[in-house]
């Protein structure tokens, strides 16, 4: 079997029973189950939800995506091996550790498959919860411009790229289009500040004005939590995004959960730490993988210019990427995954066939 052939590229089209349509992300896909199947695993599985909380499959690709670009590579590879279930393996750790240390639940019921997740519905608040202990990325490039007031924290002077933050910070942006917030552009993925968020906080679908203290909270020990782990492994923690959203336990209780992934490759910034104390920054995290577009294409200005978007996905998908880059990427999120989680990666032969092997015959999910 070809390296392509072990690649979960297209997630959208498992036979999963559904009466909505398949949410189909760069990465993720969401299979909604029926109403029946939804009470029916509830039941079986003790799940800890309301007895009619609605369910759906998450089923991670192996797709590539950066700079809201997806990429694929030489040979029809069209994601990268291992990279799912890295992804999954990781978030499942943390999340697994958050629970434990008594900070919060997440959407995760069950895990049939490693690229696989049942999930609850979750009402989700509607913020892109950024953490950073260093100064690097766009926070690095506004400082580097003279901007000192970045989502409303007044920065020191003297600060140097790549350098350790005085403390944790908290630089929210939105998730999605919001309209109507005073202050706020009606455009994805722009900062915000803390008073933007008390001032709107049901608009950014916060139950009440406390969550907001309890959403910082939250943020600042799953963090931590992750950050002294990878400590311990030599690893830097250096910025990561969160998500969060609501839902409803077994007892009817509403509570603020973490969703979507944490402290993984793609969503988090992670250093070696012997290659940083001598002065070099050694990416195990998807910054590596955008570093490397950066000097392959001759134009970077075109993947890093909103602008050019139509230029931007045209090149994405008029190159395919050597094979060599493809697996250094696969090798980097495969160590990192084992490196965390202190075990091997399962990595399927032919993970289609998997899948609907154990949601047909162990969860009845497919006819």
């Amino acid at each position: 079997m070809s390296l392509a052939d072990k690649v979960l590229a297209v997630n959208n089209d498992l036979p999963i029973r559904t009466d909505l349509p398949v949410h189909s992300g760069k990465v993720r896909s969401v299979y909604w189950l029926t109403e029946e199947d939804s009470r029916r695993l509830i039941k079986e599985r003790g799940y800890d939800v309301a007895e009619n909380a609605p369910l759906a499959i998450m089923v991670i690709s192996d797709r590539m995506s950066a700079f809201d670009c997806v990429w694929s590579g030489e040979g029809g590879m069209k994601g990268v091996p291992g990279k799912g279930a890295a992804l999954n393996a990781i978030s499942n750790h943390w999340f697994r550790l958050f629970r434990e240390q008594g900070l919060a639940d997440s959407h995760i019921l069950d895990i049939p498959h490693p690229l696989v997740w049942i999930v609850q519905k979750a009402r989700p608040v509607m913020i892109e919860a950024i953490c950073r202990q260093y100064i690097t990325g766009s926070m690095w490039r506004a400082y580097g411009k003279g901007e000192r007031d970045f989502c409303g924290i007044q920065l020191p002077e003297g600060l140097e790229k790549d350098q350790k933050l005085p403390e944790l910070l908290i630089t929210p942006s939105t998730k999605g289009i919001l309209e109507g917030i005073p202050g706020v552009p009606a455009v994805d993925d722009v900062n915000i500040t803390r008073k933007n968020i008390e001032d709107n906080f049901e608009a950014f679908s916060f139950r009440s004005k406390e969550d907001i203290d309890r959403y910082e909270v939250l943020l600042k020990e799953g963090f931590d939590v992750i950050s002294e782990a990878l400590s311990r492994l030599d690893q830097v923690f250096v910025d990561t995004k969160f998500e969060f959203g609501y839902v409803t336990d077994a007892s009817g209780q509403e509570k603020l959960i973490y969703m979507d992934e944490v402290g993984t490759p793609d969503s988090s910034r992670i250093w070696d730490g012997p290659m940083y104390r001598k002065g070099k920054v050694v990416e195990n995290s998807k910054e590596g993988f955008r570093q490397k577009l950066l000097k392959h294409f001759p134009d970077s200005d075109i993947l890093l210019n909103k602008d050019r978007m139509d230029e931007r996905l045209a090149l994405a998908r008029d190159n395919e990427l050597p094979e060599s880059v493809m697996m250094e990427v696969s090798s980097t999120y495969i160590d990192i995954a084992e490196k965390i989680t202190g075990e091997r990666l399962p990595l399927s032969e032919n993970p289609k066939a998997e899948i609907i092997e154990v949601l047909k015959s162990e969860y009845g999910l497919i006819d």
